[in-house]
């Protein structure tokens, strides 16, 4: 019997949840609104100078923070010194001519009608694009758990016990052999498959999960995925649970079935994102795992200005990027410009690559940065099929879910549309609904709407 993975009141239906969404969407504007009156009001005694300050202020920041990453010595200093600095200046500065209490009632004003336009499109949020169908129990699914990852999750949360309770097999990687010489991830699943295993799961980094989906989706099996590394974006992006690794093994006795994308690069699997440029050549240095922000330091400076590192140039789809300091591909693409803030990807079936590409030359196109976020033209952000990076280099360094590699040159990186069938639970905390980005011109057109029309139609 086939169900979808989500249920509930879509954007163009009509009852109660429509009313609310239209009243939040009718708060939002007017918090947006009351915000806007305050600054003008306190224009005439120096409310100027609070959008000039604040302003002001964010692009000095991000000046501070090109300097410290950019340059060494005194440059590093004053540009540390300015990003931590300018902020307290503007608020001493605020509090100095009076203008704190304009700025705590724009603020105050302001976070009321995000929060308020977030709820209402909360009301009026899709069902999780990625829809699943019931499926039958798994007679003799193989987990593999590497019992590193996640800083010991898999003893942590028993992981092993609870697996077998529920009918599964497990194989431990082990995590004193020679990685030279010893059974890895993906020999250890040919060895399962060809034991007569009709399920395949991993619990461990995105690294290891992705070289047993590989196998999985190369034998078309179910695979299954606990959430037991450290970031777990894979996870997170299916809606699993990251607090609680073992609520993944639900999907042996209750689960569903999604189809989604697989990512490759030159021939190797990718679940998340491959990088290239300046994290990529950073993460190659062994002292990075116990020092990853004085590594990072120390390195920067010539990464960020060309001095260190081979130049790299890339082709997304008819696109040509010249010169980036850092290349991200992702398995299909993220909400916005920001996969290690906390970005997410809301399908990861739609058969495409997403491509995030930095490069900043100077003080000002940092201001910019800050000032503009993902809008900045620093910043390139688009899709595509298929990504060729070349470089002035026979090998180049390549982060592949976080795993450091050298690898020749030209590196295509693709997509295997919908190859994976992975099993989830039935019940995931983080893939009932999907809530869109806040949009201005949507909600003011919600709370213009009369109530005799269906609210959220576009």
């Amino acid at each position: 019997m086939a169900t979808a993975a989500g249920t509930g009141t879509g954007p163009g239906s009509t009852g109660g949840a429509d009313g609310r969404a239209r009243t939040w969407a009718r708060l939002a504007v007017a918090c947006a609104a009351g915000a806007v009156a305050v600054l003008v009001s306190a224009y005439g005694s120096g409310g100027w100078l609070f959008l000039v300050a604040g302003l002001a202020g964010l692009a000095l920041t991000g000046v501070g923070v090109w300097w410290a990453l950019a340059h060494r010595g005194v440059a590093r200093l004053v540009g540390a010194l300015l990003a931590l600095a300018t902020p307290v200046a503007v608020l001493a500065l605020f509090a100095a001519t009076g203008l704190w209490v304009v700025a705590i009632g724009v603020i105050s004003l302001w976070a009321a009608a995000l929060a308020s336009a977030r709820a209402c499109l909360r009301r009026l949020r899709q069902p999780y694009g990625m829809h699943a169908h019931r499926v039958a129990r798994a007679r003799r699914p193989v987990l593999i758990m590497n019992p590193r990852s996640g800083g010991g999750k898999v003893e942590r949360f028993q992981l092993v016990e609870r697996a077998e309770a529920r009918g599964a097999r497990v194989v431990l990687l082990d995590p004193d052999s020679d990685p030279d010489t010893g059974p890895d991830a993906e020999t250890l699943a040919r060895q399962a498959v060809a034991q007569g295993a009709d399920l395949l799961g991993a619990a461990g980094g995105d690294g290891t999960l992705a070289i047993v989906a590989a196998v999985a989706a190369e034998h078309d099996l179910p695979f299954l995925v606990v959430s037991a590394g450290t970031r777990n974006h894979f996870a997170m992006d299916l809606g699993l649970d990251r607090t609680d690794p073992s609520t993944c093994l639900d999907a042996l006795t209750n689960g569903v079935e999604l189809r989604v994308d697989l990512g490759d690069v030159a021939g190797r699997p990718f679940v998340n994102t491959v990088s290239f440029g300046a994290y990529a050549h950073i993460v190659q240095n062994p002292e990075y795992r116990d020092a990853k922000t004085a590594t990072a330091l120390e390195h920067l400076p010539e990464l960020l200005q060309g001095e260190a590192g081979p130049r790299l140039h890339a082709y997304a789809g008819g696109t040509r990027l010249d010169d980036p300091q850092a290349l991200l591909v992702s398995n299909n693409p993220y909400a916005r410009a920001d996969p290690l803030g906390g970005g997410r990807r809301t399908r990861l079936d739609r058969g495409a690559l997403g491509v995030i590409a930095v490069r900043v030359e100077s003080a000002a196109q940092a201001a910019e940065l800050a000032l503009r976020g993902e809008r900045a033209g620093a910043i390139s952000v688009l899709t595509a099929s298929r990504v060729t990076v070349h470089a002035d280099a026979d090998r180049i360094p390549v982060a592949v879910d976080g795993e450091a590699l050298t690898l020749p040159v030209p590196v295509v990186c693709a997509v295997r549309p919908r190859v994976l069938r992975v099993r989830v639970p039935l019940h995931r905390p983080g893939a009932t609904y999907v809530t869109p980005p806040v949009d201005w011109r949507r909600i003011l057109r919600l709370a213009l709407t009369p109530r005799t029309t269906a609210p959220g139609a576009d």
